[in-house]
């Protein structure tokens, strides 16, 4: 499915909640893996603030492309955002959504 990029260069965006690694299997807890470079994949909440709107977006991201120590309320910039939307079927219902994905998090200040 294609992804398009999100352009955030005029938006004020904060981390809304710290990185935590993304799993493949709850159960078992397996680490979900970039399968470009194997890194392993964390998901980051951040608060996206542009012209009057702010939005909650669950971000995923190799860890090799945050610093440790990213908190909530901590200001930064998002390098390549990208959303893309999916579509699955579990135990025959079928559910879609939009999932974003960014190369690095920096820190803005």
């Amino acid at each position: 499915m294609p992804s398009f990029k999100i352009d955030t260069s005029t938006a004020v965006v904060f981390v809304a909640t710290a990185p935590t690694p993304k799993l493949v299997n709850q159960k078992t807890g397996e680490r979900a893996v970039d399968r470009e470079t194997g890194a392993g994949l964390s998901t980051v909440g951040l608060l996206v603030s542009d012209e009057g709107e702010g939005n909650l977006y669950q971000v995923t991201i190799p860890e090799t492309g945050y610093d440790e120590g990213l908190q909530p309320g901590t200001p930064v910039k998002v390098i390549g955002l990208k959303a893309r939307d999916w579509e699955n079927e579990f135990n025959g219902q079928k559910r879609h959504g939009i999932s974003f994905r960014a190369v690095a998090i920096t820190s803005a200040v």
